[in-house]
């Protein structure tokens, strides 16, 4: 009996073995294919974000000055002349009015030329393999089917596409706006959600009352309804933000309480409402993360605080915060992703799809870096989508910018403990 046992433990063993090696294999395919996947679409955004194009314009700007000489070399006044020439007198007036043009820098006269008269026009582009793999084949065709354009390599995401507003034309487009207003909402969010969420983590996982049956089940009612707000669809906090903060709250939300009512703002549709609608959004994750990072801290270091005649108060501050601390910044880092993408919430409040007015306070109309994109998506033109993916690259180096600080002072925590 015995000697049967040897042979089919071994055949068991093996059969183990196995079957460890086969899920072993899964798990590695899994991650290949993952990192396959990120890698393509991290390709196809970079190959829409650069590469040539052919870019036409309007008005010749050797037409606006004499043969002799170019733009580029007229000084403040003559541009100015030049500009007041080619425009029409409503839009020369308009322009005199936004600022005069005795306050504007000769780079700037020069740029409206360009703006409102030259008008520079990209009559076709080619993506980043294409430009790699194919350039003298695209050098041809642009010589051939657009002799007058002028063929040059293009980076959408450039300085001055960071640094410029939006704009109807693609090719002065930028994501100043839209950056300002993505950075406005995040930071209300984490300063309204933060200590909210840190501070209710603290209560159920230290003051809450545990031992009497009926506070036990209120504490289980509490939980229970903090793990499903965190499934719940971010177009439901859109509407419940649009129901309280636009609407109930909007004398604040406005600005009108503290009298800085905007004519240009309508029923609280402003920063505030967005930011606080986001916190809204991840403090449940906030929450549940913090409660999990505090539950893992050891029950030794409370039991020796308590110990030492440390009131509780002082236990979780000194020693249970300390440790948890890590946890907590690494469920705040991914509570930020999310709300740093969302979009149907804030469509709800009342982002606007078009604005050039930089956010200057919590009381300003706004926009974000992902409605800007969706925006651009939607639009007919092909150069469109290129800036999209320019505005796509901004937002993934913003995201990872902010994760990177979040983890720096997660790992200073790491070391302190």
């Amino acid at each position: 009996m015995s000697g049967d046992r040897g042979p089919m433990a071994g055949t068991r063993l093996t059969r183990r073995y196995k079957v460890a090696a086969l899920w072993r294999n899964v798990f590695r395919a899994s991650t290949v294919v993952g990192i396959i996947v990120l890698g393509l679409l991290l390709i196809n955004i970079a190959n829409s974000a650069f590469g040539y194009v052919a870019v036409t314009n309007r008005v010749d700007p050797g037409d606006l000055v004499a043969e002799d000489r170019a733009l580029e070399d007229l000084d403040h006044a003559e541009l100015v002349a030049i500009l007041e020439v080619n425009i029409s007198k409503g839009l020369f007036r308009k322009l005199a009015n936004e600022k005069p043009f005795a306050e504007r820098e000769r780079a700037e006269v020069l740029g409206l030329i360009y703006e409102n008269v030259v008008k520079p026009e990209v009559a076709k582009q080619w993506t980043l393999l294409e430009s790699i793999t194919k350039r003298s084949e695209i050098v041809a065709e642009a010589t051939t089917a657009y002799p007058s354009a002028t063929l040059r390599f293009e980076s959408w995401l450039d300085v001055a596409f960071i640094t410029s507003p939006q704009s109807s034309d693609a090719v002065k487009a930028g994501i100043r706006t839209a950056l300002l207003g993505s950075l406005w909402t995040i930071a209300i969010a984490i300063v309204f959600a933060f200590p909210i969420g840190v501070g209710a983590a603290i209560y159920l996982e230290e003051y809450a009352d545990h031992a009497r049956p009926a506070a036990r089940a209120i504490n289980q009612v509490i939980q229970t309804n903090i793990s499903n707000l965190a499934g719940v669809p971010s177009i439901i906090y859109g509407i419940l933000g649009l129901a309280v903060f636009v609407r109930v709250l909007e004398p604040l939300t406005s600005g009108a309480i503290f009298g800085l009512t905007d004519s240009t703002t309508a029923n609280g549709r402003t920063i505030i409402s967005a930011g606080l609608t986001l916190g809204l959004l991840i403090l449940p994750l906030i929450i549940i993360n913090s409660q999990e990072a505090i539950r893992a801290v050891p029950n030794s270091l409370r039991e020796a605080a308590f110990g030492l005649g440390a009131t509780r108060w002082q236990t979780v501050w000194s020693h249970v915060l300390p440790n948890a601390m890590p946890g907590i910044l690494t469920g705040t880092i991914l509570s930020v992703s999310r709300a740093m993408g969302e979009t149907a919430p804030l469509v709800v409040v009342g982002a606007s799809t078009y604005i050039t007015a930089d956010p200057s306070e919590p009381f300003s109309k706004f926009t974000t870096l992902p409605i800007q994109i969706y925006q651009w998506t939607t639009r007919p033109q092909d150069v469109f989508r290129n800036i999209a993916a320019a505005a796509i690259i901004a937002l993934l180096m913003l995201l990872l910018s902010m994760n990177g600080v979040a983890i720096v002072l997660r790992n200073r925590f790491s070391k302190r403990t």
